[in-house]
């Protein structure tokens, strides 16, 4: 029993970090170029500070989810864990809703404000974009996920004893 739940939570932890990473490399890789009359401009996730959070944030949480992945299961770092994946999971959340606000504006458009949408122009850059964001709320969910279980495996040994 101990090993299938090793096994579940490595899985876990690998299709976690593979989503971060993913959502990193389809956000960075976000770029077209457009003409509108004779105006040209070049739509990019740089251009953006929340698709900048959002790629910086998801980069380290891979890096992270790298890293736990070789992590030995009786270590006491484990505790340590627990902690480091609420962080990353609000980190994920808090990203993962600043590229979602800045996303609606690009794809809506806020005409109180006099915002044009561009989805129109830049339909290859804005569906990288939502490609990026869907992968990125994978991993929030997955991260969620991961951290509900990693505070059950930690906690109830300690809830259980009856010493």
């Amino acid at each position: 029993m101990a090993e299938t739940k090793r096994i579940f939570t490595f899985l876990l932890r690998f299709i976690a970090f593979c989503t971060t990473l993913s959502a990193v490399i389809i956000m960075v890789s976000s770029r077209q170029r457009a003409t509108v009359l004779v105006f040209s401009f070049e739509a990019k996730y740089s251009d953006t500070p929340a698709f900048k959070y959002f790629v910086i944030v998801n980069a380290i949480v891979s890096i992270y989810g790298f890293l736990v992945l070789f992590l030995p299961s009786k270590s006491l770092l484990w505790r340590l864990v627990v902690a480091l994946d609420a962080v990353f999971t609000i980190l994920l959340t808090s990203s993962i809703s600043a590229a979602l606000a800045i996303a609606y504006v690009g794809e809506k458009g806020n005409p109180i404000a006099g915002w044009l949408p561009i989805c129109d122009q830049v339909t290859k850059y804005c569906n990288q974009v939502k490609g990026a964001l869907i992968v990125g709320f994978i991993s929030v969910v997955l991260y969620m996920l991961l951290f509900l279980y990693s505070l059950h495996t930690v906690l109830n040994p300690l809830l259980l004893d009856k010493s």
